[in-house]
């Protein structure tokens, strides 16, 4: 008998170790692409910061203010109504869902404490910046990734266009500044929903409402969202416009581009949160 539980755990032992090259081939080829993630993404960013500090100080170049307007209609404009939906039922359930507690103390009232501080700081921008990225990110990376497919990025560059100039460009700072609006945007959607079920529902007046808001909120709540909003739509436009530029495959490729940029975008945006965060708590600014 034992004889057949130490053969068992030998072949155990066997099959684990032929499986810990496998497992750290795997790891290695995730890291090295998402390093090559980083990189591209860093070369196209500089690259972009290039052409808009030229158009700046040289006024021979210029980026297109036509292209730079329609991609904030088709960017921002058109994600207005789905951002202030989400942004507005976000409102409503933090309302409801601190009343309750709250009430135990007796200081329902404080639910605009809470609900004005989450959104300014954290809620507003994320929210936008999550909606942004399935409603914009995987349009840019489609339909730059379709240019790709079909050659026409190819096409530009034979006849001496440069396609971060006049593709990525006006895409990155569409986002840059619909996400910094779409962010104030969600803000003042969600900081109404609240006050709104507050005042038919938690029979919380109005004026304690906001004096309650005015009291804990401050301007530096506001504005370190603005700089959160502002920073996720570069993540946004950058990563989508990488996948874009680097779809290979025909079709499937595309796809692949597009699921990538969302998962990606997704990550990078909760991660820089997080690091906002701990540098705001380090500063004492929150």
């Amino acid at each position: 008998m034992s004889e057949i539980t130490q053969g068992s755990t030998r072949r155990g032992l066997t099959r684990f170790l032929s499986l810990v090259p496998r497992g750290l081939a795997f790891l290695g080829a995730k890291l090295l692409s998402m390093l090559e993630l980083v990189g591209a993404s860093w070369w196209l960013l500089v690259s972009a910061a290039g052409w808009i500090s030229r158009s700046l100080f040289q006024h021979r170049v210029r980026l297109g203010r036509p292209a730079i307007i329609s991609q904030m209609v088709r960017i921002g404009a058109r994600s207005v109504l789905i951002v202030s939906l989400v942004s507005g039922c976000v409102g409503l359930i933090l309302a409801l869902q601190m009343a309750p507690p709250l009430d135990e103390f007796g200081q329902k009232d404080k639910v605009a404490n809470i609900v004005s501080v989450a959104v300014l700081r954290e809620l507003g921008p994320l929210i936008g910046a999550i909606v942004l990225t399935g409603f914009a990110g995987a349009s840019i990376a489609a339909e730059i990734g379709t240019m790709v497919v079909s050659e026409e990025i190819e096409a530009l560059e034979s006849m001496a266009l440069d396609p971060i100039r006049f593709l990525v460009v006006p895409r990155v700072v569409a986002s840059v500044i619909s996400m910094t609006v779409l962010a104030v945007i969600a803000d003042i959607v969600a900081v109404a929903s609240a006050m709104w079920i507050s005042m038919a529902v938690l029979d919380v007046p109005s004026t304690t409402f906001w004096n309650n808001m005015l009291d804990q909120a401050k301007v530096v709540d506001l504005w370190t969202g603005i700089c959160k909003g502002t920073v996720f739509g570069l993540l946004i436009g950058i990563i989508a416009c990488v996948n874009g530029l680097r779809v290979k495959g025909g079709a499937a490729g595309v796809g692949l581009a597009t699921t990538n940029t969302v998962v990606q975008c997704v990550v990078a945006i909760v991660m820089a949160d997080l690091g906002f965060t701990a540098v705001f708590f380090a500063l004492k600014l929150v």
